[in-house]
């Protein structure tokens, strides 16, 4: 069993940047692929970025390569999406997810986080 909890949510201005993070518990989890995905108010929900177990492949988005960049940290249990560059259009509520077999896809993962709040302002 995962436990998944992130933070790092808040409101920022237009080209601003936020670090959010997702801290898991149980034993298995450096062994998961671990996803971001957010959703705005009235959209499905949208993968965003991903990092294998290792961390040694990453994967994004085209709306948001070379504004965010995903890490973790496995002696911390932690996985990191460093967002730069944020625009209204980023905002959502954002989470993270454990174990999916394909890491764009968030009906395979088996484990979700509650989320955390990105709010971009112009």
């Amino acid at each position: 069993q995962v436990q998944l909890v992130e933070s790092g949510g808040g409101s920022v201005q237009t080209g601003g940047s936020l670090r959010l993070s997702c801290a898991a518990s149980g034993r298995t989890f450096n062994n998961y692929a671990v996803g971001w995905f957010r959703q705005a108010p009235g959209k499905e929900r949208e993968f965003v970025a991903a990092i294998n177990w290792s961390g040694g492949l990453t994967y994004y988005a085209d709306s948001v390569k070379g504004r965010f960049a995903i890490s973790r940290d496995n002696a911390k249990k932690t996985v990191y999406l460093q967002m730069n560059s944020l625009k209204p259009e980023d905002t959502a509520v954002y989470s993270c997810a454990a174990g999916g077999t394909n890491v764009s896809k968030g009906n395979t993962y088996n484990y979700w986080g509650q989320g955390t709040q990105v709010t971009v302002s112009s």
